[in-house]
């Protein structure tokens, strides 16, 4: 087993006239936590100062919008438009300065085509009369001059408030397509005057921009977040890119951020674990060939490939986005040599990217204290009590793990011989290896904990281990529905078997069922060379999965080959595969296996039959099947209540 030097990322870096204490930052990410009048809240702050105290070298926070001038901020995000701003900004510094961290704030001119909702009294606006990305017949107004040099001086002003309290540096808000990207390309600026045309007048916003904000707060490091390549034809590419970086560091930049993507690759903005590993570092090596100024990486970085992106020169600093949401110890516990303990990001969007999207505030699927970092701090209960635990999946293993280290007296009862419940078999892929490495941090969480494990234990309701028991967390999950009236369905292998044992599966697959786990199974066996089909009833396969994900899974389906015959319902399996019913008449689809993948309904029965014995909890899949990010949550609100 090959052990890992983490100390380059532990190493001091320097940006313009500030020095960080490690290599780690904290990408910026928008947290909905703001007041509707986009001010930082308390909430916000405790969220940040998390980060920091947790050993980040720099903690950057979500957009602030400069301006209201032309555009309307979303609620929730948060804003420096006025003086109003700036006791949440002083009191945001003094708590991340009090834990010994440093804070940049990033700064926004504002999304353009690329705003959620279409205001009827006001266009949006532009670089040029582009398309708004989710409504496309409605034109963007483009920015005349007078509005970019307010604009501009907007930046100042904001800087200026950063500086006044207390801010250590600022980022500008450039990539990914937003007004300030709209500019710099050229598939969204086609302005003839000083601001069009070329790529130094298409850079002469943003130029103008870091120049007004080094004025007004000087000695603040700048840094610029830019997609190097915005992945989708026509989009602007490495090249470019490139030429516009030298641009930008030519005006005074002291760090650039490289990342990839746009709304049209909206999944490279928000990787998820389709894409796997460091996706995103050859944009940062492509800046570190033209820039003399730090680079920063992101992109689903663990700590072993953050390492390997220092030590192969391909940046300066590591930007960590998601894992920082699931574990604002990141850094802290690389210094102190605690490696395992951090808790992997599934990099499953659900509760970060997904919320956002819904305008809610930021949450997470493995670690339920987000948002709640003071009011779930996890302290000593007065009165302990014997708590029992059955079900060894995420929503069991949180809760035993919150209920421990609150001090009470836990067992943890599992049928099977092992932990993980449903992420075992789900975790085979190797795109979602995170999920394995979830199954091992509980694992190793729970092995420092009085937690005592019964694995092979099938608990009912008349099992004497429950006796003189307090409080009994079922989180015994969900069942395969196995649709009877199908004839010919014992034929099939269930999906989870399948996931589990090669064996059972032919080298031609129908699966039946195109929720997520059909068609995860679909992709890792089409990927390792099967010839795979999905049949499901409705019009797409994985209904319920974020769209950001979709993209990619769908994109990697179409790569290796996966026919995926949707509108289509299963009439019967027979020896030679199975024939289904579409809007054109009966498919018949050959294949060597079936896999049965209809969905699963909850297991109440063991909860439903303790009601009368003792306090029952039920959580997770038992009480309604769902993602982990359900499961995780509730187990923890429930080890937390008592």
């Amino acid at each position: 087993m090959t052990v890992t030097d983490f100390s380059p990322l532990l190493q001091p870096g320097r940006i313009g006239s500030l020095t960080l204490p490690n290599r780690v930052i904290m990408a910026p990410m928008g947290t909905e936590m703001g007041t509707h009048e986009g001010l930082f809240t308390e909430r916000e702050i405790a969220y940040y100062t998390e980060r920091a105290k947790g050993g980040t070298g720099l903690v950057v926070t979500g957009i602030s919008a400069v301006s209201q001038d032309y555009e309307q901020i979303n609620p929730g995000l948060c804003r420096v438009d006025t003086d109003d701003c700036v006791p949440g900004l002083t009191a945001l510094a003094a708590a991340i300065h009090e834990v010994g961290g440093l804070v940049s704030l990033q700064l926004t001119a504002g999304l353009g085509r690329n705003i959620n909702v279409v205001d009827p009294d006001r266009l949006p606006i532009s670089a040029s009369d582009n398309p708004h990305y989710a409504t496309p017949d409605v034109l963007c107004r483009p920015l005349e001059l007078d509005e970019i040099r307010v604009l501009v001086r907007r930046f100042g002003e904001a800087a200026a408030r950063a500086a006044t309290a207390g801010i250590d540096a600022i980022d500008i808000h450039g990539h990914t397509g937003y007004l300030i990207d709209q500019f710099m390309s050229p598939q969204w600026n086609r302005r003839t005057d000083e601001y069009g045309g070329s790529t130094e007048n298409r850079c002469r916003f943003a130029v103008e921009i870091i120049q007004a904000v080094k004025a007004a707060a000087p000695g603040l490091p700048v840094s610029f977040r830019l997609s190097v390549d915005h992945r989708y034809p026509g989009g602007r590419g490495v090249a470019e890119s490139q030429e516009i970086a030298r641009i930008l560091q030519d005006a005074g930049l002291d760090l650039m951020m490289a990342d990839e993507g746009s709304y049209e690759a909206m999944d490279y903005v928000f990787p998820p674990y389709y894409l796997g590993d460091a996706c995103m570092v050859p944009a940062a090596r492509a800046m570190k060939e033209v820039l003399s100024i730090p680079v920063m990486a992101v992109g689903n970085l663990t700590p072993e490939n953050a390492v390997a992106v220092l030590e192969d020169g391909d940046a300066d600093f590591v930007g960590i986005g998601r894992g920082l949401i699931a574990d604002p110890q990141w850094a802290g516990k690389i210094a102190a040599g605690r490696r395992d303990d951090i808790r992997p990001c599934i990099r499953c969007n659900q509760l970060c990217v997904g919320n956002a999207f819904f305008a809610l505030p930021l949450g997470c699927a493995v670690n339920p204290q987000v948002g709640f970092e003071r009011e779930r701090a996890l302290t000593p209960v007065d009165t302990p009590r014997r708590v029992a635990v059955v079900g060894g999946g995420p929503a069991g293993l949180e809760a035993a793990r919150v209920a421990a280290i609150r001090g009470h007296d836990v067992d943890l009862y599992e049928s099977e011989h092992h932990l993980g419940g449903v992420l075992w078999p789900a975790a085979t892929p190797e795109f979602k290896s995170e999920l394995r490495k979830m199954i091992a941090w509980w694992e190793r969480q729970l092995s420092g904990l009085p937690v005592r494990v019964h694995l092979g234990t099938t608990i009912t309701a008349e099992s004497p281990e429950l006796d003189g028991v307090d409080d009994v967390i079922v989180a015994t999950g969900a069942a395969p529905v196995v649709p009877l009236s199908i004839p010919g369905i014992e034929r099939s292998v269930d999906v989870v078997d399948a996931h589990l044992d090669r064996a059972l599966v032919g080298h031609r697959v129908a699966v039946a069922g195109g929720g997520l786990s059909g068609v995860d199974l679909a992709l890792e066996l089409a990927e390792d060379g099967h010839e795979v089909t999905v049949v499901e009833m409705s019009d797409a396969v994985a209904p319920d999965l974020l769209i950001i994900n979709k993209i990619t899974l769908l994109r990697r389906l179409e790569a290796a080959g996966v026919r995926l015959l949707t509108g289509h319902a299963v009439v019967r399996v027979t020896d030679a595969g199975l024939v289904a019913e579409g809007p054109d008449g009966t498919v018949e689809v050959e294949a060597d296996t079936v896999v049965s993948a209809f969905g699963v309904r909850a297991a109440r029965g063991l909860a439903d039959s303790l009601e009368s014995r003792v306090k029952v909890h039920p959580v997770g899949d038992c009480v309604h099947p769902a993602k982990v990010a359900e499961a995780v949550n509730a187990g923890f609100e429930a080890a937390f209540a008592l």
